[in-house]
């Protein structure tokens, strides 16, 4: 990446001082408990605006940029996409919305967190046709150019060697705009256990971390942690299992003390309760405990993922929820509000593209 395109990124990070200033900014709006503490002191919303799902094309850019734009206004500070969401259009769409909420004078820079994932390889925009012009693709972006080789990648389109982190790492901030990502994750690392043995998957991890640690000292991010579907939900012994307690020792490994893995993102919904009911998480001291338990104990913040379940929780709820949120007038807002209550989820990710939606979400942690 040329010098003269690293001087027109967005400049600053999230910061303890910018984001309280945000939280003092639109704290009367809100509930008490909305903005929290978490992630290196970092005030943040606890409901935060996912890009997953839409199509890659210019309309749901244009929808993500306006609904992002409107949520930073409206106070929620706390945004989170990944590459390959939308063929990179995802991440694209939030630095637009970004740029034009400085450019307006509505937020500073220091004020947003911005999350973002690596690992799966993000197509450029469009789908490919067929598997062949896929595989093309990828022989031509990424093993010509000796970014990764074969023997890198899992499942088909799943990489975490360093060298491939390095390079998507950069082409997220340049499709962010941005000289620092706030929190990298590493986007569902467990796929990695389809085909390596365990120790095997640590080494790697072990070098992904190092990896991390150094972008983080040249501070090109803020923190980085890992962002799952089911490493943290299923038992030890399982396939595809996740041990926080060996990932925090990685970690600790590379980064000692000061490191900087310090948040991961999982499911947390009505129908995914395993962080906090299953305990799938054993202690160095022998103890096995929840995620959420395991999480609070090793100083770890946790962001629930799948709010809403791709929306398959915004309708169709058993009324017996009514009673347990009866200030609530949608089954969205009760299915968002269990997740964002749950003792110790700093936040509640959920997918917004729709500035009618962004309001529903909102109306639900209005100050009474």
């Amino acid at each position: 990446m040329s010098a003269s395109l690293e001087t027109t990124f967005i400049a600053g990070a999230a910061t303890v001082t910018g984001t309280s200033r945000y939280r003092k900014r639109f704290t009367s709006r809100f509930q008490a408990d909305f903005y929290r503490d978490s992630i290196g002191g970092l005030p943040i919303s606890s409901i935060g605006i996912g890009t997953y799902l839409g199509e890659s094309d210019d309309r749901d850019d244009d929808l993500y940029t306006a609904t992002i734009t409107q949520a930073v206004i409206r106070g929620i500070n706390l945004v989170d996409t990944a590459i390959n969401y939308r063929c990179q259009r995802s991440e694209q769409s939030i630095g637009r919305a970004l740029q034009a909420l400085l450019r307006e004078g509505e937020v500073a820079r220091d004020e947003v967190v911005l999350c973002t994932k690596g690992g799966y390889i993000p197509l450029d925009r469009v789908q490919p046709p067929s598997r062949a012009a896929y595989q093309s693709y990828v022989q031509q972006e990424f093993y010509a150019p000796g970014i990764m080789t074969p023997d890198d990648v899992v499942a088909g389109g799943h990489c975490l060697a360093p060298g491939y982190l390095a390079h998507q790492l950069a082409r997220s901030r340049a499709n962010l705009g941005t000289q620092v990502i706030d929190i990298y994750y590493l986007h569902n690392p467990e796929q990695q256990l389809d085909v390596l043995e365990r120790a095997a998957f640590l080494e790697r991890m072990r070098d992904a971390f190092q990896l991390l640690e150094e972008r983080a000292a040249e501070g090109d991010i803020g923190r980085y942690g890992c962002a799952t579907w089911n490493g943290f939900r299923v038992p030890p012994g399982e396939a595809g299992h996740l041990s926080l307690a060996d990932l925090v020792d990685v970690a600790s490994t590379v980064g000692g003390k000061d490191h900087k893995f310090r948040v991961i993102q999982l499911p947390i919904n009505l129908a995914m309760v395993e962080a906090i009911r299953q305990p799938t998480q054993r202690l160095p001291d022998g103890r096995t405990v929840t995620l959420l338990e395991a999480a609070r104990e090793m100083g770890i913040a946790v962001v629930a993922s799948a709010s809403l379940l791709q929306s398959k929780l915004a309708s169709g709820l058993p009324p017996q929820l009514r009673d347990v949120f009866p200030a609530l007038a949608t089954d969205a807002q009760r299915a968002l509000m269990f997740t964002r209550t749950v003792p110790g989820v700093t936040a509640a990710l959920v997918g917004m593209k729709s500035i009618a939606h962004l309001q529903e979400n909102l109306d639900a942690v209005l100050a009474t």
